[in-house]
């Protein structure tokens, strides 16, 4: 029989059942879902603990019996740690080294020539060789050889190599000016020289030189010969950063100098660089068509062209020394410059350019880069060649 506690409790449960059947179907299905989550709940913060690592105790450490013989205790900075070395700039190359092949072909074959004898007739004779064979032009070759027959027969080899050192740059210094100050506005330079010359090159460098000194450059494509020359220019006007005044290819040269030196009054240029056709198949038209360019640019400019600058490739050896001499039987050149020195073991022909004409070298190209037209300093360029630069 049921205890009379229990029942009193189960009749109000069973009342309330009658009353809400539905309600207590949802509660008995209710009930398990809500079991399953309480013990879930009890087992979770349990696997937690169990998967948290032990804490170690914490002891003190034991204390240090105080000395008083015991040396103060110095705290020592820590050494800041090692700046980065700063990447210093590539050096320029020296002109010895972009020398070097004409510096073997002349003077190192010199060296091989004396070694450590004495001047005498045998000696004399190899040096005769070895000068007719260097690209300095036939008189230039016997004026040198000339000054080495004045030294006295037994003279060393290092007082025949100074001799030729000094006669070299004796005819060398005659030839270096300073850069002529600038005329106008506009200053104006017209380049003469053959196809392949490095004519064009050395205009853009030029133009780059002007422009990163401050000046305003307008450049003329006056070689309408070729399209690639007005191209080329066009393509160097863009790097610099001036203008470029250009006319059709197979135009009139004469109308593009023109055409340049208004567009460089109207802009306020400073300096004006006037290309100019280099084909040489007969010297009449060549004489023709740069006396009338001559004739135009002095009509628009006073006392243009400023500069007449003649650019000569050094690996044509001698056959600069006959460029030369056309173009200056035609114009009137007040400049030269040599290009392509670096890859050349015919660079002394500058020696035999400077000898024949006497005209002031300004500039020799040395590389490929903007800044590799150098103005021309005859002791740098001796000591170069003598391997006496520092």
């Amino acid at each position: 029989m049921l205890q009379r506690p229990m029942i009193d409790w189960l009749h109000p449960l069973a009342t309330w059942i009658q009353a809400h059947p539905h309600l207590f179907l949802l509660v008995c299905a209710a009930l398990p879902l809500v079991l399953v989550a309480a013990v879930e709940l009890r087992r979770r913060p349990a696997a937690e603990r169990q998967a948290e690592p032990a804490e170690l105790p914490r002891t003190a450490p034991a204390p240090v019996p105080e000395r008083r013989d015991a040396a103060p205790t110095v705290t020592v900075p820590e050494a800041p740690a090692p700046r980065a070395p700063v990447a210093e700039p590539p050096r320029a190359p020296r002109l010895r080294e972009r020398l070097a092949r004409t510096q073997e072909a002349l003077v190192g074959r010199l060296e091989r020539v004396l070694g450590g004898r004495e001047l005498d007739a045998e000696v004399l004779d190899e040096l005769e060789a070895l000068l007719f064979s260097a690209d300095l032009g036939v008189p230039t070759a016997e004026s040198l050889l000339e000054r080495v027959r004045k030294q006295p027969v037994g003279s060393d080899a290092a007082s025949v190599r100074a001799t030729l050192r000094d006669a070299v740059a004796e005819k060398l210094r005659a030839v270096e000016q300073p850069q002529p100050a600038l005329a106008g506005p506009p200053h104006v330079i017209l380049v003469l020289g053959v196809n392949g010359s490095g004519k064009t090159t050395t205009i853009g460098k030029l133009a780059a030189r002007h422009a990163g000194e401050g000046r305003r450059v307008v450049l003329g494509a006056g070689d309408t010969f070729r399209a690639a020359a007005i191209e080329q220019l066009q393509a160097w006007g863009e790097r610099v950063g001036c203008e470029v005044v250009a006319g059709q290819e197979g135009g009139d040269p004469a109308s593009v100098a023109f055409d340049t030196l208004r567009a460089a009054v109207a802009r306020g240029a400073d300096v004006a660089i006037i290309d100019t056709a280099g084909r040489l198949q007969t010297k009449k038209p060549l004489m023709e068509e740069l006396g009338k360019i001559a004739r135009v640019i002095a009509r628009e400019v006073e006392g243009a062209p400023h500069e007449t600058l003649l650019v000569l490739d050094a690996n044509t050896g001698q056959n600069a020394i006959s460029q030369a001499r056309l173009f200056t039987e035609v114009t009137s050149v007040s400049g030269l410059a040599l290009t392509k020195l670096d890859g050349t073991a015919k660079g002394g022909v500058l020696v035999g350019l400077a000898d024949a004409f006497g005209i002031p070298v300004r500039y020799v190209g040395v590389g490929e880069g903007v800044d590799d037209l150098r103005d021309f300093a005859a002791d740098e360029f001796v000591d170069a060649l003598f391997r006496e630069d520092a």
